[in-house]
């Protein structure tokens, strides 16, 4: 178990005071990354590299696991989750996250260090509540008793792996149910880390080679030429090898696949219109050999500032950035040869990277996304000059943010068709022009792509 150094000043252990504090941020609103860097950049050097993990491992899994915690709430407690005091709620989920998930944990710290979070931070009067509670969750698992399951099957299924129902039911109707449980159990685990390596300054061996002096072996991704697996947990990755030299950035393997199917060639004009962070971004131009000009649109000057300080560090001169509504471009109407709308999405392909994200979507959100989705389709349309070709992409595996909205443009616009994907991709997939990829199947985040061209333009 990784030791946790406790606060001098409290006796209580900082990790867990910064993981309770995501808990309480994200039930304010925040994002959970967002919330967990503040807590970082608060305690600065009292965190070890294992104190962040620990604290990171906490808050992440208390709050994918939040519907599974309140479960054991009410069949424990006197009390209804829903009715607990906030703060008490969460710290009370801080410690069954330990009893129930982290095994490397002893019980006894499980519970202790929660009593002590209690009495330190404002809960003194229920520190009694929160060592009772716990340890009526310990007894429980000694005797092999849990919280009773749903017989409904979107129900049971929401419930075991901690999802909204309205989700549950989607997956259901979605996919087989052994497929739609595998979905739902991965949506809790911890995604790895894959690498795309920045052909322009280095290539796969020789990032390989570097990361094997630190004995951090990378394993090839068959799916992408460019892309390397992490084989285990790094600390910081600013700190590895070739990260200063640009030599490669962490992208997905599905997301490395989505760039080639623009084709970018050196010299050409390409639009990205919702290019922050700007993973796809930096690849277009590694595809270009940093010949020609990329317009990277973004509505957030603070992530397309983050946009530039990885281009520069991979040492990308082609990508220029405009913050702008890419739903209005009128000033680069018939500009480019090349579009990429990677769209804002609901993003259910990528719930194991997005700890929070389960509790803030909505089936009226994602319908009000696909409205937006639309606008920036329609106005993709008019970027691209004769020739061109467009690419659209979602993180998603919901098929009305993905082959609906497909299948509405070709409606409307008949002058225009699919491309076929690469043969290496139409096996992957099972399509002949749509990759959709899916974590159970294919071992990476849920994605969506297509690329579009004129009728004209494939008949030449």
């Amino acid at each position: 178990m990784a030791k946790s150094r406790p606060s001098a000043a409290r006796g209580v252990s900082l990790p867990r005071l910064a993981a309770w504090k995501v808990l309480r941020s994200v039930a304010a609103g925040a994002f959970a990354d967002v919330a967990l860097a503040r807590e970082f950049r608060r305690h600065g050097k009292q965190l070890s590299a294992a104190d962040r993990a620990l604290a990171t491992e906490l808050a992440y899994g208390s709050i994918r696991q939040r519907l599974l915690l309140d479960r054991w709430l009410d069949h424990c407690g006197a009390i209804p989750a829903q009715q607990q005091p906030p703060l008490l709620r969460w710290l009370l989920h801080l410690g069954l996250y330990q009893l129930l998930f982290v095994q490397r944990i002893p019980d006894a710290v499980a519970v202790s260090s929660s009593v002590d979070l209690a009495k330190a931070h404002g809960l003194a009067p229920l520190a009694s509540v929160v060592n009772g509670l716990l340890r009526a969750v310990v007894r429980c698992r000694e005797q092999q008793e849990k919280p009773p399951l749903p017989q409904q099957s979107a129900a049971h299924l929401a419930a075991q792996h901690s999802l909204p129902n309205w989700l549950a039911d989607l997956l259901l109707q979605w996919l087989p149910e052994g497929e739609a449980v595998e979905f739902a159990a991965l949506t809790n685990r911890p995604p790895r880390l894959d690498l795309r390596v920045n052909p322009l300054r280095a290539s796969v061996a020789e990032v390989q080679a570097a990361w094997a002096t630190v004995d951090q072996p990378l394993l090839p991704i068959a799916m992408a030429p460019q892309g390397l697996q992490l084989s285990q947990g790094v600390g910081a990755m600013a700190r590895q090898p070739g990260y200063s030299t640009g030599q490669w950035s962490v992208q997905d393997r599905a997301a490395q696949l989505v760039a080639p199917l623009l084709e970018p060639q050196p010299g050409q004009v390409v639009v990205d219109m919702c290019a922050a962070p700007g993973g796809k971004t930096t690849h277009m131009a590694e595809l270009m050999g940093d010949q020609g000009r990329i317009i990277a649109v973004d509505r957030s000057a603070a992530r397309l500032r983050r946009l530039q300080r990885n281009a520069r560090r991979l040492g990308l001169a082609a990508i220029q950035t405009q913050c702008a509504d890419a739903r209005a471009l009128p000033h680069l109407h018939g500009c480019a040869d090349r579009v990429l709308l990677d769209a804002p999405c609901s993003g259910l392909g990528t719930l194991a990277r997005h700890a929070c994200a389960r509790w803030r979507l909505s089936p009226a959100a994602i319908a009000e996304m696909q409205v937006l989705q639309q606008q920036l389709l329609r106005e993709a349309l008019r970027l691209i000059r004769p020739g061109g070709r467009l690419v659209y992409a979602t993180c998603t595996v919901h098929p009305g943010e993905n082959q609906a909205q497909i299948d509405s443009l070709l409606n409307h616009h008949p002058h225009w068709r699919q491309c076929l994907l690469p043969e290496p991709l139409q096996r992957l997939c099972g399509h002949r022009t749509q990759l959709q990829l899916w974590p159970q199947r294919h071992g990476c985040d849920g994605f969506f792509a297509v690329a579009l061209e004129p009728v004209t333009a494939i008949q030449q």
